[in-house]
């Protein structure tokens, strides 16, 4: 069994209490990809795409792209669209493609160990919150009320509402100031190792990234696999066991 992965310091205390969890939304509670409707949305502009291309397409520019300063939304997909396939797709395409995200609702599925991790955290009396890039606070809510877990969350930031996102330091602040928590007491769980991870990190919250498709053994940001890894990484952070 591999060793679990210290949590990013915030470390005001070598055996902090955490009082509040904090999770990214989309690819760390639900699943943001709709590759079947990406393709045919892709189709309908004229580029042909195979679904694996796409997949491992947008996953690698997610991952080069998770840095400050944010790439654009149209800039992202002409990026993503032209790398699966394989030929350069105009900034138009692109930003017809995106709008016409923008008016689709993706299916946004749980995914499988978000409502046991869930379960565990709160029935451990931990608060939790979303702090989410994302349209809307309302929007975020509909979410995770479509996915019968509103009921779990204290609180929701999000992005659209804000007018910040991350990794802008100011809205992990503002997250912890609804619940009333200092960093050194909070933990953050998000999929992108910078714009997540380490963002919360800087701003002295416990972190981990979560890769799911990695080995679990990154320690810059500490890395885990599933969700259900959380509720151990808080464990050994309080009693170092």
């Amino acid at each position: 069994m591999r060793e679990r992965p210290s949590p990013s310091p915030a470390g005001r205390s070598p055996r902090p209490h955490i009082a509040a969890v904090f999770f990214d939304l989309g690819g760390t509670l639900v699943d943001e990809q709709d590759i079947a409707g990406w393709v045919d949305d892709a189709a309908r502009l004229g580029v042909v795409l195979l679904p694996d291309d796409l997949a491992h397409a947008y996953a690698d520019v997610a991952r080069e792209t998770d840095c400050s300063p944010r790439v654009p939304a149209p800039e992202f997909w002409r990026r993503v669209l032209g790398r699966a396939a394989r030929r350069e797709v105009t900034p138009t395409t692109a930003d017809r493609f995106g709008q016409v995200q923008l008016q689709r609702e993706r299916p946004l599925p749980l995914f499988s160990d978000a409502r046991r991790c869930l379960e565990e955290l709160r029935g451990q009396g931990r608060r939790l919150g979303v702090i989410s890039n994302s349209r809307g606070e309302s929007h975020v809510r509909e979410i995770l009320a479509r996915r019968g877990i509103a009921e779990f969350f204290d609180t929701v930031v999000s992005s659209g509402t804000e007018g910040i996102s991350k990794p802008d330091p100011e809205i992990f602040r503002r997250a912890l100031a609804r619940l009333s928590v200092p960093p050194s007491e909070s933990f953050y769980v998000g999929d992108l190792a910078f714009t997540d991870a380490k963002a919360a990190a800087a701003v002295g919250l416990h972190s981990v990234w979560l890769n799911r498709w990695g080995t679990g053994f990154g320690d810059d940001p500490p890395e885990i696999t599933s969700l259900l890894e959380v509720p151990v990484c808080i464990r050994i952070l309080e009693t170092g066991r």
